[in-house]
Formats: C-alpha cells, sequence, structure tokens
C-alpha cells in the first residue's frame, strides 16, 4: 500500500503563489493533483509521470508547474498568479502502471488532501 501525504495548502491573496507537496513511502511510476469544491466532482489538475512527462487541465496551464523529485519520493505543484476559482481541496494521488489520463478510476493510492483557499 502507497501512502501519500501532502502538505503546503493555505491561504492567500490573488495573484499571489503557493507551493504543494505530496511524499510518496516509494517511488512510483504515476502522480497526479486533483482538486474538488464542495458539491462537485474531482478534476484532475495536473499529472507527472517518473519518466518526465507532463499534464495539464487548461483551466491551469501556464500558471500551474508540476515537479517531481525522485530522490525524496515528492511530487510538487508550484501554483502563480492564483485565482479565486482555484480555491478547492486539493488531493495528490498515484498509479504504479498508467499515466496521464483524468480518469479518477486509474488512480489506485490517494492523499487526505490539502485545502487552497484563494481570496478575492
Amino acid at each position: 500500500q502507497v501512502q501519500l501525504v501532502e502538505s503546503g495548502g493555505g491561504s492567500v491573496q490573488g495573484g499571489g503563489s503557493l507551493r504543494l507537496s505530496c511524499t510518496a513511502s516509494e517511488d512510483i511510476y504515476c502522480m497526479a493533483w486533483f482538486r474538488q469544491v464542495p458539491r462537485k466532482g474531482r478534476e484532475g489538475v495536473a499529472i507527472a509521470a517518473s519518466r518526465g512527462g507532463t499534464r495539464y487541465s487548461d483551466s491551469v496551464k501556464g500558471r500551474f508547474t508540476i515537479s517531481r523529485d525522485s530522490a525524496k519520493n515528492t511530487l510538487y505543484l508550484q501554483m502563480n498568479r492564483l485565482k479565486p476559482e482555484d480555491t478547492a481541496m486539493y488531493y495528490c494521488a498515484a498509479d504504479r502502471r498508467r499515466c496521464g489520463l483524468w480518469d479518477l478510476n486509474q488512480y489506485n493510492y490517494w492523499g487526505q488532501g490539502t485545502q487552497v483557499t484563494v481570496s478575492s
């Protein structure tokens, strides 16, 4: 069982920046960030494969950067130019075999989430 622990959430004013971290208990092929607001489904934000491929949702492209530190088994999400609509609970997800899809069912492992709140 892979354990994922997120950190780095908080409150920030619009236009500001935050960096989220997700540390995995082992090296794992695919890691991703999803987010969810109350009464809505969980949506994909960014994906990073261990070999370097990345993918972003259109809503964050150009503002967010996903990266990985393989030595630390850690995934990052640098979020710049934050907007109030980025307010959500952010979840780290991981899978050993497949990568690149927004399909929630692809990911076998999930963190507990970290809250990001952006004020206008």
